[in-house]
């Protein structure tokens, strides 16, 4: 059996299962290493976090095994696959670490792949779930546990019980499901299963302005609903669509009969989800701190593996970094940027990809033109409040950052190297290393938070930044 998430999610150099979390540095400050120079470097990200977990709820409720290949695993799928365990899905590694990265030239991958199979059982009830503070474990298992013969426990991250969780667990109401959470809205909660066959399904409205995450959570599990479901969203528009589409895309992988032809609506007829057989694209949101580095410190940067159609929203990074002075290229050996000349401030509508927030700001802050960031107030929910948080941490270092009512104004300035807060999120802490590549002094707090998402990340950052100066291999 798969091990729990704790053997993981503890960041004591364990590698179990392929999950490599070494953090070799202090975990309350990590001094951000200054680029010695223009980079050439190839870095290879593991699998997308976003697709890793939906495949992983799929592969529970399937009708067979499912095989998921070169999955990620980081604090937040480890959490998954733990909880989907305790829900009884058996979820095993191959064992074949070391093995060759998929699509790559035939190079040994740097860090472990190897795939998991996933065979699933009836969703047993009485279960206690650590969501940690990952939004798809809190608000994609409800849905699921709503299937369970018993009663499911959810608690997590002391910051997780602040993140909404009132329009899903609403929703469930509606459709039929019991759910006691003193009337918080949050963590901790209580879903009273109803067993595999007991759930009605059928139509629900909710406000799903916060988080595409309430539609996703509900799609996932609707067709093992007896009417299935149709989720009508109503209230301002839903952000970040573009992870809407990945669930609806992997649904129909699984044989999900979807229709999305309707705005603001979603059906998910009842009947049956087919095993998996897939492999795991690069989580391209990953890759921007990578990609980054390159207009900051000169030179060239390359993921490899990057789709050349996908839903993630990290693709619109490769807009985001030509309009800000890079040069980008997509082709069969992967996403090459380079930077060689100034970082151009920016204008723009991060409402579909605002993950790529920190990223942007972050490199805002090193522009040579004020920048606005548009259509993200909805990250005030987000791991922190990363709007208030990128305020206080640019700030800090001498940038003059405005909050607005949806994003944030940055005009650069002369910076200083400073303590850089994180708040326990991942996307913090890669922004303070991206500032720390040119601002001397920059000291990133718990830096080993990356780990939600990206395992070893000072390792990858140092091996990118060593091969460009004749170190470490960059291929991470």
């Amino acid at each position: 059996m798969l091990p729990t998430a704790r053997s993981c999610s503890s960041l004591q150099g364990a590698t179990n299962y392929g999950c490599r979390v070494s953090i070799d540095v202090d975990q309350q400050l990590w001094p951000a290493p200054v680029a010695p120079g223009p980079l050439d470097a190839v870095v290879r990200l593991p699998g997308s976090k976003s697709l890793t977990n939906r495949y992983l709820v799929l592969a529970a409720l399937a009708d067979g095994p499912s095989r998921l290949r070169a999955p990620l695993r980081s604090r937040d799928t480890l959490l998954m696959a733990a909880a989907l365990g305790t829900l009884g899905a058996d979820i095993r590694d191959t064992g074949a670490l070391n093995a060759v990265a998929p699509e790559s030239s035939g190079e040994r991958a740097a860090y472990p792949v190897s795939d998991w199979v996933v065979t699933p059982s009836a969703v047993r009830g009485g279960g206690h779930l650590d969501c940690g503070l990952a939004g798809t474990v809190m608000r994609f298992l409800p849905p699921v546990a709503a299937l369970a013969d018993g009663p499911v426990a959810f608690d997590g991250d002391a910051g997780a019980r602040r993140r909404p969780m009132g329009p899903v667990l609403d929703a469930l109401r509606a459709l039929g499901v019991g759910v006691d959470d003193d009337g918080s809205g949050c963590l901790p909660f209580t879903v009273q299963g109803r067993g595999r066959d007991g759930v009605p399904g059928g139509e629900v409205t909710l406000d799903a302005s916060a988080s595409s995450q309430f539609v996703s959570a509900l799609l996932l599990a609707g067709a093992r609903y007896d009417r299935g479901v149709t989720i009508h969203h109503d209230g301002k528009p839903v952000p970040s669509q573009p992870h809407i589409e990945m669930t609806v895309q992997t649904l129909r992988e699984a044989g999900v009969v979807v229709d999305d032809s309707d705005a603001n609506t979603w059906r998910v007829a009842p009947g049956s989800i087919r095993g998996l057989d897939v492999v795991i694209e690069p989580d391209l949101s990953n890759a921007g701190p990578f990609l980054a580095a390159a207009l900051v410190a000169g030179g060239t940067v390359l993921v490899p593996d990057w789709p050349e159609r996908t839903t993630q929203a990290g693709d619109l990074l490769r807009e985001i970094l030509a309009a800000m002075g890079a040069r980008v290229q997509l082709g069969s050996d992967g996403l090459r940027v380079t930077g060689s000349g100034p970082i151009e401030g920016i204008d723009i509508d991060l409402h579909e990809a605002s993950e790529l927030t920190p990223t942007v700001a972050a490199l805002a802050a090193l522009a040579g033109s004020p920048s606005w960031i548009r259509g993200v107030a909805h990250i005030r929910g987000h791991e922190t409040d990363r709007l208030a948080a990128l305020d206080t941490e640019l700030s800090a270092l001498g940038t003059q950052v405005t909050q607005t009512g949806d994003g944030l104004r940055i005009v650069p300035a002369p910076l200083r190297g400073n303590r850089f807060g994180t708040y326990h999120d991942h996307r913090m802490a890669t922004a303070g290393a991206i500032l720390g590549l040119r601002v001397p002094g920059v000291l990133v707090e718990d830096v080993a938070t990356t780990a939600k998402t990206l395992p070893d990340f000072t390792g990858r950052w140092t091996a990118m930044l060593g091969a460009s100066h004749g170190g470490a291999e960059g291929n991470g």
